[in-house]
């Protein structure tokens, strides 16, 4: 019995820090997307309701925060992209994810600002994230095309690269709700010319 509780009691701190280190990264996400000149460690550490301290407990410095926010974005995109699978409409599922995207680059954009990275770190991380992202949006955009609901002559490179480039045209307190109306021009492009699947009865010769 003495066992079990010094087990448990052991585990309590640990499942702690978790609880921790997860607010952080939320309340970091909150912070970074809002930017400015709040965006700083003190404001995250506040955010989250604990203590400098425990905040420069798990990351000791503002790159390991940037990086374990920007990671856990993408992871999360990732997760999205597969969970849409199960979506019904192909082509919503497609919309759902790349407005997603449009919060990932919110936070972002506030981290870049606040936090400055060197060229090669942020460079890294934008190589890794791209490479993820570009996988999981070229899936999405796969099935959708086999269901005729968007061209298939389009890259996920270059539909990633259009989304990030309507991301960073945009600045003012509104920018989000611009990108989104943009996005669904962008669809509505993805959607031009699409090739829809022959149904029964729609043979060759047919009327």
């Amino acid at each position: 019995m003495s066992t079990e509780r010094s087990v448990g009691r052991s585990r309590r701190p640990r499942a702690d820090a978790v609880r921790n280190r997860e607010r952080v990264l939320e309340a970091a996400k909150a912070v970074f997307s809002r930017g400015g000149g709040s965006a700083s460690l003190e404001a995250v550490a506040r955010e989250a309701g604990v203590g400098i301290g425990t905040l420069y407990r798990h990351f000791p410095t503002r790159e390991a925060l940037y990086e374990a926010v920007y990671r856990r974005e993408v992871e999360q995109l990732v997760e999205l992209a597969a969970a849409l699978r199960a979506e019904p409409s192909p082509v919503e599922a497609l919309r759902r994810w790349l407005r997603a995207n449009v919060e990932f680059v919110a936070t972002k954009k506030g981290m870049v600002a606040a936090l400055a990275l060197a060229a090669q770190s942020s460079s890294h991380l934008i190589a890794y994230s791209l490479d993820r992202l570009t996988q999981a949006l070229g899936e999405l955009m796969r099935r959708a095309a086999a269901a005729g609901e968007i061209r298939a002559d389009v890259a996920p490179q270059d539909a990633l690269r259009a989304l990030i480039g309507i991301c960073y045209a945009q600045e003012g307190p509104d920018w989000q709700d611009s990108v989104l109306r943009l996005l669904d021009v962008l669809l509505d492009g993805l959607r031009h010319g699409a090739a829809r699947p022959l149904t029964a009865g729609c043979v060759a010769g047919e009327r």
